[in-house]
């Protein structure tokens, strides 16, 4: 918020009182600086590298607005469940949702391919490209203004692995597999392979595997799995990742979007872009190391066959077709499908 300034501020400024005696109007806000204070949660702890990599932006964006820009994060969704955090920034509670798109699939499908394209692109530079250079900002955000909030930026961590404390090897293991899923598409492409998903926030994932309420969790990539402690109970995962590829996302509460300074969205874009880099590029570099760490220790990484992959993306396309039951959705998925295939990375 804009401050005024003070008595003592007109006071102490010569020109001020010189300007008033002429009769010249003078803007306070202007001489005093912008202000911008946000509220923020985010779905992770900050003792995984996702949280990290957060409080990194945060550092950034207050380095680049020379302090005018003021973030407090509410870090493992400390306020609300991971889920509700769009609505509670859509409502006033919270500022802005840094959690992601596809939690919002219960408004509308279409947050599903907001999120997460689940298997449609390999990397996550294809899915920057879509959003830089495919008019994904414009796309995003008629969905998004549609809720009363401005999408800000994608930070993609990369293809993630799921945690298992069951064999986990292919396809055939999926039957009776019992795991945490996040709500969406995900759910009915699982189900379809045979497998239980039951959805549930995610600090819920480590009581649950403890507790044997689940056999394993799609949770995040490797590294941030080390960080949830999900490989001190579950004893295979797959590597490389290949079934999702979650984009979190920063998006804030429209009005609190239009109050800001030009400058000051022009900073928490290009301060996302920035983050989505070095969160994709630095989640690489670790899921290489943690690979090796994981497999010291006596984790199963499985790298599942060419025939297995081929059978999890029938599932993946048709539960696409299935899941874009709104006008919104179905536009949404074919801007993504239309790129894939200039990209030549879908037929």
């Amino acid at each position: 918020m804009l401050k005024k300034l003070t008595r003592n501020m007109l006071a102490g400024v010569a020109t001020v009182g010189l300007a008033m005696s002429m009769g010249t109007a003078i803007d306070a806000n202007a001489a005093d600086g912008d202000k911008t204070k946000l509220r923020i949660q985010t779905h992770f702890s900050t003792e995984t590298l996702s949280g990290q990599m957060a409080q990194e932006f945060i550092d950034d964006v207050s380095a680049m607005s020379n302090g005018e820009i003021e973030i407090e994060m509410f870090f493992a969704s400390s306020v609300v469940k991971s889920a509700e955090t769009f609505d509670a920034a859509a409502t006033g509670i919270l500022d802005c949702d840094m959690t992601g798109g596809a939690y919002q699939t219960g408004k509308n499908p279409a947050f599903q391919f907001a999120g997460d394209l689940t298997g449609g692109y390999q990397n996550p530079y294809q899915q920057y490209a879509w959003l830089l250079h495919g008019g994904g900002y414009d796309k995003l955000n008629e969905l998004y203004n549609a809720n009363n909030m401005e999408f800000i930026g994608w930070w993609i961590p990369g293809p993630e692995s799921l945690s298992s404390t069951k064999s986990f090897k292919g396809v055939d293991d999926l039957k009776n597999w019992k795991f945490r899923s996040p709500p969406g598409v995900i759910t009915l492409i699982f189900e379809k392979l045979g497998a239980s998903p039951i959805v549930m926030d995610f600090n819920e994932i480590f009581t649950a595997l403890e507790t044997g309420i689940i056999d394993g969790a799609d949770a995040a990539n490797i590294t941030n799995n080390v960080g949830l402690g999900l490989y001190d109970i579950a004893t295979e995962t797959n590597y490389p990742g290949f079934h999702s590829m979650p984009a979190d996302h920063l998006a804030c509460r429209k009005d609190v979007w239009e109050a800001m300074p030009d400058h000051h969205k022009a900073i928490l874009k290009v301060g996302m872009q920035a983050l989505g880099l070095k969160n994709s590029t630095i989640n690489e570099v670790k899921n290489a190391q943690t690979a090796k760490e994981l497999r010291e220790k006596g984790i199963k990484l499985n790298t599942w066959s060419d025939e297995d992959l081929a059978v999890y993306r029938q599932a993946v396309q048709d539960s696409w077709v299935e899941f874009a039951t709104t006008p919104e959705s179905k536009e949404l998925l074919q801007s993504h499908l239309d790129f894939l295939r200039e990209l030549g990375a879908m037929q």
